[in-house]
C-alpha cells in the first residue's frame, strides 16, 4: 500500500513540477509575441494608409 501512495505522490508531483514549468515564458515565446504585436501594428497602419488611399480617390473623382 505504501508503494502505490508513494506513486501517487510522484505523479501528482510530477504534474505540478510540469504544470508550473508551462507557465513559464521563454526567450523564444517573448520574441514571438512582439514579432506578433508589430506586425499586427504593421497591418493596422497599412490598413489606415489603404483607406487614405480611397479616401483621396474619391475626392479626386468629384
Amino acid at each position: 500500500m505504501k508503494l502505490n501512495s508513494a506513486i501517487a505522490v510522484a505523479v501528482v508531483l510530477s504534474l505540478a513540477v510540469a504544470g508550473l514549468t508551462a507557465c513559464e515564458k521563454g526567450p523564444a515565446e517573448r520574441a514571438g509575441e512582439k514579432i506578433d504585436d508589430t506586425a499586427k501594428k504593421v497591418g493596422d497602419k497599412l490598413e489606415d494608409a489603404g483607406d487614405k488611399i480611397k479616401d483621396a480617390a474619391k475626392d479626386a473623382k468629384k
